[in-house]
């Protein structure tokens, strides 16, 4: 449906500007908010949250989004992988890393 879509790449486009102000728990409840409006989550979604978490340096964020990523059945990228690992090195997580 293309409104369903629309809703879609709007979620993303806001996840993504919170990242780039530093907003990470604002990215965060946006995937929250999506579950609640039945809006379906991606993996352009997904990275956008990873990504705003992995710049404010929040791995436990980051390991939880996986794990969603997982049980959503949501496919998980090469980027998807390197931001949780980078951002788990950077916070001297390594055993989570792994």
């Amino acid at each position: 449906d293309h409104h369903v879509q629309k809703d879609i790449i709007a979620y993303s486009a806001m996840v993504s500007a919170c990242g780039e102000v530093g907003q990470w728990t604002q990215a965060v409840q946006l995937l929250r908010e999506m579950a609640v409006r039945h809006v379906q989550k991606n993996v352009v979604t997904y990275n956008a949250a990873v990504s705003a978490c992995e710049k404010a340096g929040q791995w436990w964020p980051v390991l939880q989004l996986l794990y969603d990523m997982v049980e959503g059945h949501v496919e998980r990228h090469t980027v998807t992988y390197n931001a949780a690992i980078s951002t788990c090195e950077k916070a001297g997580e390594w055993s989570e890393a792994l």
